[in-house]
């Protein structure tokens, strides 16, 4: 069963029939066959929150019924979108100081000190504290198993400057004027307060230090051939990231949210950089992750559990991921927002 005034999309068939050969199904897709409601998002907390796929930092949805409720930020937590499964982590590990930080690269001098928030698995991280040969680096995350598989990367590539902790995004548990470098990649789109995180970030960066963040830009996507699922799972992963709080077209916000949170806006420098996936592997890695994400992550639960997709309609996303990959002239664009600015 439907819900009502569901938006459906469907492919612009113009030109001849060849030209549309692997363009996408005119064929809507219904994601949101009527579900119970009483879920725990009706009362006002976060639906689809396991301790492992949460973000320390205050609740999205806890003010709802309370909107002049003051939040204690050292007590709520709110959940991770995409969660610390297997196909999430599969992504983050191929993150590298070269394809997430290259904005940052230029300004680094190897006796810094740095503070990577949200850093996940490692890879940047580590990546950092390898270059960065006289100074230290240290790791933050809300996820301890996530934290026991940085410290493992850390151990296999010997790198001795980095520790990891884990720690609340808006409470640091850093002095002020801690570190020369205080890094942050794909974290703010996942908070419900990103300025208030960059304050924070703020504070613990040394007077002329750099407070530096990089976030993906959800609407900005684009991909080939035209696909009326990949469509429909973009605008599902907004609606999902919503209703939860967060903003999934963080990249476009970076520059103003940095502003907002007390910047000189002389020392602000935005930018963008793409990450591309057009290769056969490429594709195959990246279609067969989001279709894993579709089906088993913690976005697929939260889109269950806020009544906005049930299994079939979330396979049915899967198996488009999947057409896309196969696709021989398949092409897929990430816009990530970028902003290097001075305490």
């Amino acid at each position: 069963m439907c819900r009502p005034a569901r938006r459906t999309y469907s492919a612009p068939m113009t030109g001849s029939a060849n030209e549309h050969d692997t363009a996408r199904s005119t064929t809507p897709i219904d994601l949101s066959r009527e579900t119970p409601r009483g879920t725990a998002r009706d009362q006002g907390q976060p639906a689809g929150t396991d301790p492992i796929d949460a973000v320390d930092a205050p609740s999205s949805l806890s003010g709802l019924n309370n909107p002049g409720a003051v939040k204690d930020l050292s007590k709520e937590s709110e959940s991770y979108t995409h969660g610390h499964h297997e196909s999430v982590l599969r992504s983050h590990r191929r993150r590298t100081a070269a394809n997430s930080a290259a904005f940052l690269l230029p300004h680094l001098l190897s006796d810094m000190t740095l503070l990577d928030v949200g850093c996940g698995p490692g890879t940047v991280t580590v990546d950092l504290a390898e270059r960065l040969t006289q100074g230290s680096v240290v790791g933050v995350d809300a996820s301890d198993d996530v934290l026991e598989s940085a410290r493992g990367l850390a151990d296999a590539h010997g790198t001795r400057n980095i520790s990891f902790e884990h720690a609340n995004a808006y409470e640091l548990p850093f002095e002020d004027d801690s570190f020369d470098v205080v890094f942050a990649h794909q974290l703010l789109q996942h908070l419900s307060d990103p300025v208030a995180a960059l304050r924070e970030m703020k504070r613990v960066a040394k007077p002329g230090g750099f407070v530096a963040v990089r976030d993906a830009d959800y609407e900005a996507m684009a991909w080939y051939p035209e696909s009326a699922e990949l469509t429909e799972w973009n605008m599902l992963y907004h609606e999902v990231t919503h209703t939860y709080g967060f903003e999934p077209d963080a990249g476009r916000r970076l520059a103003s949210w940095v502003r907002d949170a007390g910047f000189d806006p002389a020392t602000i420098e935005p930018g963008a950089s793409v990450w591309c996936y057009a290769t056969p592997d490429d594709r195959t890695w990246w279609g067969g992750l989001w279709a894993e994400r579709c089906t088993q992550s913690n976005f697929a639960v939260q889109a269950k559990d806020s009544a906005l997709a049930d299994d079939v309609a979330l396979e049915q996303l899967a198996q488009g991921w999947r057409e896309w990959a196969a696709a021989p002239d398949g092409w897929f664009a990430v816009l990530n927002g970028e902003v290097l600015a001075r305490a």
